[in-house]
C-alpha cells in the first residue's frame, strides 16, 4: 500500500489502527499454489490463530482456502464465514475431551495429539475419521517459543512412541484418514523441513487408508530488507516430486495439505499509530506513541522485529529513536532504531502487522482495542470497530456496596 493511502485510513478511521492489505493476501496465496503447482490435490488451510477476523476468514474463502483451527471458537468463527465442515481441521493442544467431541460432532476433521485422547475418542467413536499429529523431533522455527517439533515439545505424538499408537488404533479399530506435522515457524533451511518430511512419510506407510498428508508450515517471510526468507518455490519444487512419488508408492493419490497462517497474513497487515510525546533523555530520544503491547505484544513477547517508517516524514533526515508505548511498565517496540525525524503528531506505520498481532491484543490497562480496516480492490472496509468502555465492562457484574447488606 501506498504513504498516502495509509494516511488517509489513520485520519478517517484514527489511531492506533490495524489495516490489511488483500492483495497482499491473494498474491501469497497464489504463490503457494503455484510453488506446488505440480501436486495433483493440494489444499490449503490458513491458520485461523494468526487473523481471525471474519472478513479476513470470507476473503480466504474466496481465494478457495479451507481452514486449520485449534480452538472450538476458531471453528465456529470459521462457520460463521460460511466454511464447509469438511474444510475445517482442528489441531487442539490439552483441550478437554467434551470439546473435541463437540467439534467432531460438527463434520470437521478432527486432528488429535497425544495418546491419552486418542484412545479415549477411538473408544468412543471408532468410525469417526481421525488425522494423527505426529512430532518427529526435529528442531525448526525462529525462536523457542514458536518452534513445536522438538524432542521436549508438548505438541504431537512422538515419532518413537509408533508402536503404542499403531495398538490403539488396532484396539479400537478407528479410522486414520490423515497423518500431520508442524515443526515451527520461521523455517529457514527447507533441507530441515524435508528432512522432517521424510520422517512422515515413513510414518504413513504404517496407516492404510490416509486421504491426506499435512505437512503444517511455518514459512519465514522477510521483516525487513534484503531479509531472508524461506524459498517455497525450491521447497515446492523437491517436495512435490517426493509427494507425488510416494503416492506412487503408496498406491493412492493423496492430497498434500498445509497450514500457513504468517505467511498468507503477515506482511499485508500494517499497524498505524499517533506518536503522542518526543522524550529527549540524557542518553536516549523516545518516541512515544498511542499504544502499546496491549495492541502490538509480539516485541515485547517474542523480541520480534517489525519494521517502523514515519508516514508523516517518510524522506525526512534520519535520526535514533526508540519507540515506546503507553503502558505502566517496559513497553518497547524498537530500541535505538534509525527512523525518519519525528514529530508529535506524526503517524508511524509498523510493517509485519497482519499475523499475531491484532488476534493476540488485550484490554491490559483498561485501553481499547483498536479498530481493523480491509483495503480491497481500491475500497477501504471497516472490519472492526474500535472498541469503546462500553464493551470492555460488558460482562463484567457489578456489586453496588452501597445496598448490600454487610456481612459479620
Amino acid at each position: 500500500m501506498e504513504t498516502n493511502q495509509l494516511l488517509q485510513l489513520a485520519n478517517e478511521y484514527g489511531s492506533p489502527l490495524y489495516v490489511y492489505d488483500g492483495a497482499k493476501i491473494e498474491l501469497q496465496y497464489q504463490r503457494l499454489e503455484k510453488a506446488f503447482n505440480k501436486v495433483n490435490s493440494l489444499k490449503i488451510n490458513y491458520a485461523v490463530k494468526a487473523l481471525s477476523n471474519i472478513s479476513i476468514l470470507k476473503l480466504l474463502k474466496r481465494l478457495g482456502s479451507g481452514l486449520d483451527t485449534v480452538s472450538i471458537q476458531e471453528v465456529q468463527l470459521g462457520l460463521m464465514a460460511g466454511f464447509a465442515p469438511e474444510n475445517i481441521i482442528y489441531t487442539p493442544n490439552g483441550v478437554s475431551m467434551e470439546e473435541i467431541e463437540e467439534v467432531a460432532a460438527l463434520g470437521v476433521q478432527i486432528n488429535i495429539d497425544n495418546l491419552s485422547i486418542l484412545e479415549q475418542f477411538g473408544a468412543k467413536h471408532p468410525t469417526t475419521p481421525v488425522c494423527i499429529r505426529i512430532n518427529p523431533h526435529v528442531m525448526a522455527g525462529g525462536n523457542s517459543n514458536i518452534s513445536v517439533g522438538h524432542i521436549d515439545s508438548k505438541f504431537g505424538i512422538s515419532i518413537h512412541q509408533m508402536p503404542h499408537l499403531l495398538r490403539i488404533i488396532e484396539n479400537t479399530g478407528m479410522h486414520i484418514n490423515g497423518i500431520h506435522m508442524h515443526t515451527g515457524s520461521d523455517i529457514l533451511d527447507i533441507e530441515v523441513f524435508l528432512y522432517a518430511a521424510e520422517i512422515l512419510f515413513k510414518a504413513a506407510t504404517e496407516f492404510k487408508e490416509l486421504e491426506f498428508i499435512d505437512f503444517g508450515s511455518g514459512f519465514k517471510v522477510p521483516y525487513k530488507k534484503d531479509d531472508i526468507e524461506t524459498n517455497v518455490e525450491e521447497l515446492g519444487k523437491k517436495l512435490s516430486k517426493r509427494f507425488n512419488n510416494f503416492c506412487k508408492e503408496y498406491g493412492r493419490e493423496l492430497t498434500l495439505c498445509f497450514e500457513p497462517g504468517k505467511f498468507l497474513v503477515s506482511e499485508a497487515g500494517y499497524f498505524l499509530a499517533k506518536v503522542n510525546v518526543v522524550k529527549q533523555t540524557t542518553s536516549t530520544v523516545f518516541a512515544g506513541i498511542d499504544s502499546g503491547f496491549n495492541h502490538l505484544m509480539r516485541p515485547m513477547l517474542y523480541g520480534s522485529y517489525h519494521h517502523i517508517e514515519n508516514l508523516s516524514n517518510i524522506k525526512g533526515k534520519e535520526r535514533f529513536y526508540s519507540i515506546v508505548g503507553y503502558i505502566c511498565e517496559t513497553d518497547t517496540f524498537a530500541s535505538n532504531r534509525r527512523i525518519a525525524e519525528i514529530n508529535e503528531g506524526d503517524i508511524l506505520c509498523f510493517r509485519n502487522a497482519g499475523a499475531y498481532c491484532f488476534s493476540m491484543a488485550s484490554n491490559y490497562n483498561s485501553r481499547v482495542r483498536p479498530a481493523e480496516v480491509l483495503w480491497y480492490e481500491n475500497k477501504a472496509y471497516l472490519i472492526r470497530e474500535r472498541e469503546t468502555l462500553d464493551d470492555i465492562i460488558r460482562k463484567q457484574v457489578i456489586v453496588d456496596f452501597e445496598t448490600e447488606p454487610a456481612t459479620i
